[in-house]
């Protein structure tokens, strides 16, 4: 059922065709937007104005109205901000004043105007001709408490940008830190590809998928939960540096640093390791920092977060040891493995009833959130890591990385498994956690295998979470202010 106010514009909005208009519009050339032009004159005395004949085309949405005899005051809202304007009788006629009279907040209108500062100093334009673009036919939120219900301002994204400043300045730094990050690796050499986002097999990371199904083929696919087999593929094609941003899916549970669908990058070079892959990690942020923001220190959560200087690194057994003074770097059996983790009270899952899995569990429980300055964390044991490379002194554990900031983790990156058999017996060790109730674990991907059959260089690979990134450099606290339009609840 229709509110009052709706039943109101509906009726105005009868009205312009009445009279031969269309309330919804055409084409409209304008040739400037309400920040350039407030920015231009904003440091010009009102007496200099007298002669100033500066006259600019604008349109947007009227945000405020304040209607009076034969002379009004409004202001419309573009793409970068809010203007003043200026209308009276004697400038525009009786046919377009009225017109305006018949004007709602949200309705989008064309304006041409000479530009003026008002005795308190605002920079307005003095309406000379207005033009009806659109009319709202629903009322806006009151303009003080916009969208009260955060369920609402993600869903109905288009009304939070109309009402959230924040939101709309997210919504424009986001595609600006993507570009600097694709500038970035442009200019180290690396080449953006694009690959499948269907797949018959999960591999690449351990995650639960989203199941499709293609009809012509009939057969079930999925889509992909990482980027990582088909461009350590163009590797062995000699591609040599290559990287995709793209969406991926995984089919787990939603929270304020976590969406089923989300961005990621990953970025393969060849003939470099984990050090090149912390090199270019650094080197990346302090980028985007420097080039987008002009700043080292962001706000996150409750910490500053500094990203100058030389980033920490440490390995996932010392950073443990420091906690809790349990050394992990020893040998150890399973027995033992597991008598820690009942004195910790750290419930241990049938699939990961092994030493590596349970130095994994003690980081999570001790470690992972005190990491809040960037941390490169390294050293993961081999038995949650079957993408990976065998550290050439320890084999128990691989040449891995984790990026951390803020307790939370931004990137994960390897010294590239490129040795086929070994690969093989990783593959073959996932599906014997499968089938001990791993719903995360990896396929055997044979097709993957044969590649690696003909040979792939020795390479660092890394995968980056965009969204979370994007989190950071704009200081926001969930996922769904960086993601336009976040996976939700459907509307009861």
């Amino acid at each position: 059922m229709k509110s009052e106010q709706e039943l109101v514009r509906r009726g105005k909005k009868d009205e312009l065709v009445s009279k031969g208009i269309d309330p919804f519009g055409h084409r409209f050339d304008k040739d400037a937007y309400s920040l350039e032009i407030k920015e231009k004159y904003q440091d010009i005395p009102h007496d200099e104005f007298e002669s100033i004949n500066d006259v600019y085309t604008v349109a947007g949405r009227i945000m405020f109205i304040r209607k009076m005899g034969k002379a009004s005051f409004f202001s419309i809202q573009d793409k970068l901000g809010k203007i003043q304007i200026y209308i009276s009788i004697n400038d525009v006629g009786e046919d377009a004043y009225a017109l305006f009279k018949t004007a709602d907040i949200g309705d989008i209108v064309g304006v041409k105007g000479k530009v003026m500062k008002t005795q308190t100093g605002e920079v307005t334009l003095k309406c000379l001709e207005y033009t009806h673009l659109v009319k709202a036919l629903r009322p806006l939120p009151e303009k003080f408490h916009g969208l009260t219900d955060i369920e609402e301002r993600y869903r109905r994204r288009y009304v939070d940008l109309i009402m959230n400043e924040d939101a709309k300045k997210i919504a424009f730094e986001r595609p600006k830190i993507i570009r600097s990050i694709r500038d970035f690796m442009d200019n180290e050499g690396f080449t953006e590809v694009e690959t499948p986002v269907l797949t018959t097999l999960l591999s690449g990371a351990a995650a639960r998928p989203f199941v499709t199904h293609h009809n012509t083929q009939d057969m079930d696919m999925y889509l992909r939960i990482a980027l990582e087999v088909p461009l350590k593929k163009l590797l062995v094609g000699g591609m040599e540096a290559v990287y995709e941003i793209g969406r991926v899916f995984r089919n787990e549970g939603m929270d304020p640093k976590h969406n089923p669908e989300f961005t990621l990058m990953e970025a393969y070079l060849a003939y470099s390791d984990l050090e090149g892959m912390m090199d270019l990690t650094e080197n990346l942020f302090k980028n985007i920092a420097e080039k987008v923001y002009g700043k080292m220190i962001y706000h996150w959560g409750e910490n500053d977060i500094d990203l100058s200087g030389k980033w920490k690194r440490i390995s996932m057994v010392d950073a443990i040891k420091n906690v809790t003074g349990i050394d992990f770097k020893k040998e150890m059996s399973i027995e033992e493995a597991l008598k820690l983790a009942n004195e910790h009270d750290i419930p241990v899952l049938k699939h990961q009833e092994s030493v590596g899995h349970i130095i994994n569990l003690f980081f999570e429980k001790y470690v992972e959130e005190t990491l809040i300055q960037p941390t490169f964390l390294y050293g993961h044991p081999i038995e949650i890591s079957p993408l990976t490379k065998k550290n050439q002194d320890d084999p128990r554990f691989v040449d891995r990385f984790e990026l951390f900031i803020g307790g939370k983790e931004f990137a994960n990156a390897y010294t590239e498994l490129n040795d086929p058999d070994d690969q093989l017996e990783r593959f073959e060790q996932q599906l014997k956690e499968k089938d001990l109730g791993n719903d995360e674990a990896n396929d055997i991907d044979r097709d993957f295998i044969e590649a690696l059959e003909y040979g792939m260089p020795p390479a660092g690979g890394i995968g980056y979470g965009i969204d979370r990134l994007c989190m950071l450099f704009t200081e926001s606290d969930s996922i769904r202010d960086v993601i336009l339009f976040p996976t939700m609840k459907d509307r009861k």
